[in-house]
C-alpha cells in the first residue's frame, strides 16, 4: 500500500528562534483560513508576515492527517460556490496560485434522513427549487418566497461586513444608515422566518437540513447565518482535489514571496503590550518577537481571555463583552478506513444528514439533557469518494468520516490530561459513543458491516488539544442573532496594533473565515491601498 510520508502532511516550517527574520510588518497568530488569507494578501502588498501556528501542521480546520495508511480531513467536508468564477473561487485561485482544483460532488449532494423520510438537495438554483417543489408539491409559493429571501441576503451580508470595516467615527455616521437598509428578518431566528412562509414541518426541516454546518438548529440560529450557508451550496458541493491540506500547502508560497513564513510548533504565550499599544508577542519558550502589528486568528475567546494580559483586556472592556457571547457546541468525529475503494463499496459523492425527526431544536434539547437520547444530527461524509486524487495516494482504500455534536462538559473531567493518555474511562466513553455512531453508518449502508479495517474517535478535547479552542468548539462563537449584532466582533479592536480575523469576525466555515481575512486587510491597510489588489483578484 502506498503511504503518504508524514512530512507531506506537516505543512509549514518548524519554529525555531534562529529561523525568524530580523523584523516583520505583521505577526499572525494562527494559520486557519482567516490567518492565511490575511497573511497572503499582506504579502501580495509587499509586507513581510510571520504566521505562528501552535499545531504541528498549518491550515487550522483545513488541515488533514494520516494514520494507519489512511488520510482524513478534519474540517473541510465540502465547499460551495467554486464551480464557476465567483468571488469565492477567485479568492481561492489567488491564494493558491490557481493550483487548487475542485471536484464536483453528486448532483444530489445532500441527503436528509428525517425520521423515516428522505429528502434531498440538488445542485443548481433552478434545480434546487424544482427539486423542493417536487418533494413538497403544495408548497410552491412558500418555496419561491424562500428563494427570494436567499437572493436578497447577499447584499445584507455585504452591508453587515462593511460596517465592521469602518473606523469608529465612520461607523457612528454611516452605521445608522446601513442598519436602516438591512432587511429586518436577517437578525431574527431562522425558525420564525421560515414559519411565516410555511407551516409544513418537513419542509422547514429540509430547508434547515444543513444546520450542522454552523452548529445551531433553526430556533437558535440567525437567519443571516442560515441563508448564507444555503446560498453557498445552491450550485452544489465541491471537494478540493488532493485533500483539504492542499489549501495551506498552495497558499504558503504566497506568504513567503515577500519574505514571510508560516511556522508550526509555534505557540504564542502572550501578546505584548506597552503603554497600551501592541509591541509584539512572547512565545512559550520565552523568546520575544518585536512587531507593532499583531493579527489574531485564534478566536475572540483565546485572544481576549488568554493571549492579552488580563488587565489590558479588562480595561478595554473585553471581559464584559465576552460574557455576552457563547462558544459553539463541540463535536465527535469518527474517522474510518476500509480496505476497498469507494467504487467497490458503493460510496456516494454526497453527504448524509441523519435526524431522529423534524423537530431539530427539541432533539438537541433532549440530547443535552440525556446523553442516551438519540443524536440530534449525525453527518456522514465520504472524502475518498469525493477526491479523484485519493487513490493515487492510497490505492485500494476508502475513507469515511462521521460528525455529531457533543457538549464539552461531558469530557471536561479529562481536560488536564495529555492527548492519548487520558485513561481507560475516557477511552471507554469514546468507544461507546463511536459504536453508536457506527450503527448509523451501517443502518444507511449495510454493505459496510464487516468491511471496516480501522476507525478512531475524536472528542471536543481533541479539538481543544490540536486546534486550541478552549471548549472544543467547532465554529468559534455560536451564530445566534445576538452574536451577529455584537459590533465589537470585527477586525478592529480597542488595542492599537491588535487586529482580529477568522470566523468570529464574520461567519463560520472556510469561506467565511477566508472572507474575514479580506475584511481584516481592508480595515488594517485601507481601501486605497488594498482596492487595486482586490480589483486584480476579482476582475
Amino acid at each position: 500500500m502506498a503511504r503518504m510520508k508524514p512530512s507531506t502532511l506537516r505543512i509549514g516550517r518548524r519554529y525555531r528562534p534562529n529561523r525568524l527574520a530580523t523584523e516583520y510588518d505583521a505577526i499572525v497568530i494562527g494559520s486557519g483560513m482567516g490567518g492565511l488569507t490575511s497573511a497572503a494578501l499582506a504579502s501580495a502588498l509587499g509586507e513581510r508576515v510571520c504566521v505562528l501556528e501552535q499545531h504541528y501542521t498549518a491550515g487550522g480546520y483545513t488541515h488533514s492527517y494520516a494514520r494507519n495508511g489512511y488520510e482524513w480531513d478534519v474540517g473541510v467536508h465540502y465547499i460551495g460556490d467554486v464551480g464557476a468564477p465567483t468571488q469565492t473561487r477567485k479568492m481561492f485561485d489567488f491564494l493558491t496560485g490557481g493550483q487548487l482544483q475542485w471536484a464536483p460532488m453528486d448532483d444530489e449532494y445532500d441527503r436528509f434522513y428525517v425520521g423515516d423520510k428522505l429528502f434531498t438537495a440538488r445542485a443548481g438554483k433552478q434545480a434546487f427549487r424544482d427539486n423542493l417543489v417536487a418533494q413538497f408539491p403544495g408548497e410552491e409559493a412558500a418555496i419561491d418566497r424562500y428563494m427570494k429571501l436567499l437572493a436578497g441576503v447577499g447584499g445584507a451580508l455585504s452591508r453587515h461586513s462593511m460596517e465592521r470595516v469602518l473606523k469608529p467615527w465612520q461607523r457612528s455616521l454611516a452605521g445608522p444608515v446601513i442598519r436602516w437598509q438591512q432587511p429586518k428578518h436577517i437578525y431574527r431566528n431562522t425558525y420564525e422566518v421560515l414559519r411565516e412562509l410555511t407551516d409544513n414541518p418537513d419542509l422547514i426541516a429540509t430547508l434547515c437540513g444543513q444546520w450542522g454546518d454552523m452548529g445551531l438548529p433553526p430556533k437558535r440560529s440567525a437567519f443571516l447565518a442560515h441563508a448564507m450557508i444555503a446560498r453557498h451550496y445552491l450550485y452544489g458541493g465541491y471537494y478540493p482535489v488532493g485533500g483539504a491540506w492542499r489549501i495551506a500547502d498552495y497558499t504558503i508560497p504566497k506568504i513567503q514571496q515577500s519574505g514571510g513564513e508560516v511556522f508550526t510548533y509555534a505557540r504564542v504565550d502572550q501578546i505584548r503590550i506597552d503603554n497600551g499599544k501592541v509591541t509584539g508577542v512572547r512565545m512559550d519558550d520565552g523568546h520575544e518577537i518585536d512587531c507593532d502589528c499583531v493579527i489574531s486568528s485564534a478566536g475572540a475567546e483565546n485572544t481576549f481571555n488568554g493571549l492579552l494580559p488580563a488587565d489590558v483586556a479588562t480595561a478595554a472592556g473585553y471581559a464584559d463583552k465576552l460574557g455576552r457571547v457563547r462558544p459553539s457546541i463541540g463535536h465527535l468525529g469518527v474517522y474510518i478506513g476500509l480496505q476497498k475503494t469507494a467504487e467497490e463499496l458503493g460510496l456516494p459523492k454526497a453527504n448524509f444528514w441523519i435526524y431522529p425527526g423534524n423537530d431539530y431544536d427539541g432533539a438537541l434539547d433532549a440530547f443535552l439533557a440525556d446523553p442516551e437520547a438519540p443524536f440530534p444530527v449525525v453527518y456522514i461524509s465520504f472524502p475518498s469518494a469525493k477526491d479523484p486524487d485519493y487513490l493515487n495516494r492510497y490505492p485500494g482504500t476508502a475513507t469515511i468520516e462521521i460528525v455529531a455534536p457533543a457538549p464539552y462538559a461531558w469530557f471536561e473531567p479529562w481536560k488536564d490530561h495529555t492527548w492519548g493518555k487520558r485513561g481507560d474511562d475516557y477511552e471507554a466513553l469514546k468507544a461507546k459513543l463511536g459504536e453508536r455512531l457506527m450503527r448509523h453508518l451501517y443502518d444507511k449502508l449495510p454493505q459496510l458491516e464487516g468491511q471496516v479495517d480501522y476507525y478512531e474517535v475524536s472528542t471536543p478535547l481533541s479539538t481543544a488539544w490540536f486546534a486550541n479552542y478552549r471548549f472544543g468548539e467547532l465554529y468559534g462563537l455560536e451564530h445566534s442573532a445576538e452574536r451577529l449584532q455584537e459590533d465589537w466582533l470585527g477586525p478592529r479592536t480597542r488595542i492599537p496594533g491588535l487586529w482580529l480575523t477568522g470566523q468570529d469576525t464574520l461567519t463560520c466555515g472556510v469561506t467565511g473565515a477566508m472572507m474575514s481575512g479580506m475584511l481584516t486587510t481592508l480595515a488594517r491597510l485601507g481601501m486605497r491601498r488594498v482596492s487595486p489588489l482586490l480589483k486584480e483578484i476579482f476582475d
